[in-house]
């Protein structure tokens, strides 16, 4: 007769059960911490004057009559994820008008070199102090127009390395980031030609009561010819060139820049001052001078002309109530060789029209996650008696409701 006989089974210690548990969910939380989710929400109203370039709800159906809109000025939704060295984000703007991407790149820390890193993907474009800005932080609704113009969605497709000492180190306020992109904003990148951008700055704390800091800009790029003809300024006129080594060829595109910022705290609060001061060449069409963002590549002649533009942002808190009230000065002259009644002569046109805008409100900072701010824009552009339309002051100042909620 044959019997099975069976061992018996080893009791678990529940010490080293309770052990095991914990490890893993202590792995858990750490991958969790390493996953991070945050955006912000901005319903906005705007009024505007009959001209107006609103940045919500569709144009003005009716120019005889001032119009007003409401709209998602900007629904941020971003994705972080950070272990060892390497950090990916990836940022969504979904408002009522779609949905676009925002950010999408990788950041590789550099080892024993302090803060220094390389980034590869859809960022920020390392030039000046406004544009890497968030909007959420923004004291002003918008960037300034110089700003828009050279940079339309601030953001390009590249390569960026960034080189900043250990913070225990004496050169630790120094930081340098250079950048080579597409040129071509967050659109495909349509050509071989590739645009650099290099940005130096430093941030020094005098106190505990001052701060300041600034950078100088330079950006390198080119911008494509879809036509034979090409224009440049010659005194106060446009002069053509006819030539079919133009077409396909690349128009310099080259701008410097010089940012300052300045931050103290007193007895009424938090005062900020900080401004910026562009100049360059800048490759256009006709009728504006606006960079690159396209999805095919332009047809039209190009139009070469010499910029100056820039800003000035005061934000000051009052007192302990949870208000700041903002004024904001900024300038853009597209061409800087024409103005005035000479606008309208010889190949120049609306595309040359300089523009300054004063604006003004006040931010009501509810709680850590909410602020409401109302804010004025008055645009006054450029007149000239020789080109119709701009004989006079164009109607477009605007209005802007809107309420922040952030996370």
């Amino acid at each position: 007769m044959n019997t099975a006989i069976y061992a018996q089974e080893e009791k678990q210690d529940p010490v080293k059960e309770l052990e095991q548990q914990t490890q893993l969910l202590q792995d858990d939380i750490k991958s969790l911490k390493q996953f991070m989710v945050s955006g912000y929400v901005q319903t906005q109203f705007q009024y505007g004057e009959k001209n107006a370039s609103l940045k919500v709800g569709s144009v003005n159906t009716d120019l005889n009559k001032d119009f007003s809109r409401f709209g998602i000025r900007r629904g941020r939704i971003k994705f972080q994820f950070e272990r060892g060295i390497a950090l990916g984000v990836f940022q969504l703007d979904m408002t009522d008008k779609g949905v676009s991407i925002k950010d999408a790149y990788l950041n590789v820390k550099i080892p024993r070199l302090g803060n220094s890193s390389i980034k590869a993907g859809i960022f920020d474009r390392p030039f000046g102090y406004e544009i890497a800005y968030s909007s959420s932080r923004r004291e002003s609704p918008e960037r300034a127009t110089v700003i828009t113009t050279l940079f339309p969605d601030e953001r390009d497709l590249g390569l960026m390395l960034t080189l900043q000492a250990p913070k225990t180190s004496s050169w630790n306020f120094l930081k340098l980031e250079a950048a080579l992109v597409s040129g071509n904003s967050i659109k495909l990148d349509m050509d071989n030609r590739k645009d650099f951008i290099g940005h130096l700055s430093a941030n020094k704390n005098i106190n505990e009561k001052y701060n300041i800091s600034g950078g100088i800009s330079y950006y390198k790029g080119s911008t494509y010819q879809g036509s034979s003809s090409v224009y440049k300024m010659n005194g106060n006129k446009f002069e053509g060139s006819t030539d079919t080594s133009h077409f396909g060829a690349f128009a310099n595109r080259e701008y410097i820049g010089v940012d300052a910022q300045f931050a103290t705290i007193t007895s009424i609060g938090t005062t900020q001052l900080y401004g910026e001061f562009l100049t360059g060449v800048q490759p256009g069409d006709k009728s504006s001078s606006k960079s690159p963002n396209y999805s095919t590549l332009p047809t039209n002649d190009t139009y070469i002309r010499n910029f100056t533009g820039g800003y000035i942002t005061l934000a000051q808190d009052l007192g302990k109530v949870p208000l700041v009230l903002v004024l904001k000065y900024d300038n853009y002259d597209p061409n800087s060789k024409v103005s005035k009644n000479d606008i309208g002569l010889n190949g120049t046109g609306k595309g040359d029209i300089a523009y300054q805008t004063i604006g003004t409100g006040l931010i009501w900072k509810i709680n850590n996650t909410m602020r409401l701010t109302g804010y004025y824009d008055w645009i006054k552009n450029e007149t000239s008696t020789l080109l119709k339309g701009y004989d006079k002051d164009i109607a477009d100042n605007a209005f802007t409701l809107r309420f922040q909620y952030k996370f």
